[in-house]
């Protein structure tokens, strides 16, 4: 069989940090694959106006397999002023290249698990009857719809004529009169029946899979009717086909106050685009944090995989690097997943596991220190003694 090709993102800061490290699990555990860079990123911005190039499409196109680090983002002013100045006012507006991603490629699902290490000291703990110190075990899946919702890219600032006559036929506009139209600045949170649907059914399939005793959709249809209500609706009609799981739906707010409450109660959790990034958040503060937080993006034809950690720009030239990889690591574990090499995800994640149970090996953030470059002192793994650690241990 002939070797698959991964094309590698970088991208921007530690993104280009902890991808390597993340390659060179893949060869210890004996996974034989052709990589190729793709360009993506800030840089890209900078120099071309776009940080998404055609080239990386074209790439992702011919390979369907993609390995992210991480991206710098900034706001529209900000980002066109670090324009060069040969692009500067001819009209180029930044746009997330992760976001623009999934949209090209149709990645409607994000897959972002969290779950306990044993003897992780980031793990979240809470007090029990009589003073006890409990460290509840978390293992949630949250499934994100990738595509739609506030991420969908329809806004403006200053609307057209046509669009602001449009939105001023629904009454609830007169509250808005005061305003100015040059003003208001509008983002729609769009959803469809067949993307929601879509995204509710693989949630549901992968509890069936994994053996989760429920499935939460997690929204706010009491105030957000439409769009929530839409959801809500979806899930209850899908969870009939699905009797041997129990069907929960939260409201996004109280769903962050439960988190530290029974955070173990929850399998498999569904949601709109950003109260699944909100929500995926808080769980991973409980499972250690962002360099533990790993994710998938999944369509019917590609696939990409990245750490939610953003690029931290301030660690990527620091010498040796003080990164935790494991976010990175795991994210390459949920490749394997999705292409059928399980047995070697598995021997990856026991290896994490054991090292991390051991304790001997642990990154800057999991000592609880303040990055800088003297953790290295204070007894804190670099990046590449945490992989070398992971390395032993396969």
């Amino acid at each position: 069989m002939s070797k698959r090709t991964i094309v590698t993102m970088p991208g921007d800061g530690v993104g280009k940090v902890v991808l390597p490290e993340a390659i060179r699990i893949l060869d210890a555990v004996g996974f034989e694959a052709d990589y190729v860079h793709a360009d993506i990123g800030w840089e890209f911005w900078c120099k071309e106006g776009n940080p998404l190039p055609q080239r990386t499409l074209d790439l992702l196109h011919e390979h369907r397999l993609g390995l992210f680090g991480a991206i710098t983002s900034k706001p529209k002013a900000e980002a066109a002023k670090e324009l060069s100045s040969e692009l500067q006012g001819k009209g180029y507006v930044y746009y997330s290249p992760i976001v623009g991603l999934r949209q090209h490629f149709d990645l409607y699902i994000c897959m972002r698990p969290c779950k306990t290490f044993k003897g992780n000291p980031l793990n979240f703990i809470r007090k029990g009857k009589a003073r006890t110190i409990e460290e509840p075990d978390v293992n949630v899946v949250i499934f994100r719809q990738n595509t739609e919702g506030l991420y969908s890219g329809v806004e403006w600032t200053n609307p057209p004529d046509d669009v602001y006559a449009a939105l001023n036929t629904h009454p609830k506009m007169k509250k808005f009169a005061f305003s100015p139209k040059e003003e208001l600045a509008i983002s729609c949170r769009i959803f469809s029946k067949h993307y929601t649907e879509r995204i509710i059914r693989a949630a549901f399939e992968h509890a069936k899979k994994f053996s989760y005793k429920s499935v939460t959709v997690c929204e706010k249809p009491n105030v957000i009717r439409e769009t929530s209500g839409m959801m809500l609706a979806i899930g209850k009609e899908v969870a009939e086909e699905y009797p041997g799981i129990e069907f929960w739906n939260t409201n996004i707010d109280a769903q962050m106050m439960w988190l530290t409450k029974n955070p173990e109660d929850y399998g498999v959790i569904v949601a709109g685009n950003m109260f699944g990034d909100i929500v995926s958040d808080g769980f991973a503060g409980l499972v250690g944090g962002l360099g533990f937080a790993c994710s998938a993006n999944i369509g019917d034809e590609v696939a990409i995989f990245e750490p939610t950690h953003g690029s931290a720009p301030k660690y990527e030239n620091l010498n040796p690097s003080i990164v935790n990889p494991i976010a990175m690591i795991l994210s390459t574990c949920m490749m394997l997943d999705h292409i059928g090499k399980t047995e070697k995800a598995i021997k990856i994640r026991n290896a994490i596991t054991k090292v991390i149970e051991e304790g001997s090996v642990q990154a800057y953030d999991m000592l609880k220190l303040r990055g800088c470059q003297e953790v290295l002192d204070q007894g804190a793994a670099s990046t590449t003694e945490m992989t070398d650690e992971i390395i032993k241990n396969l």
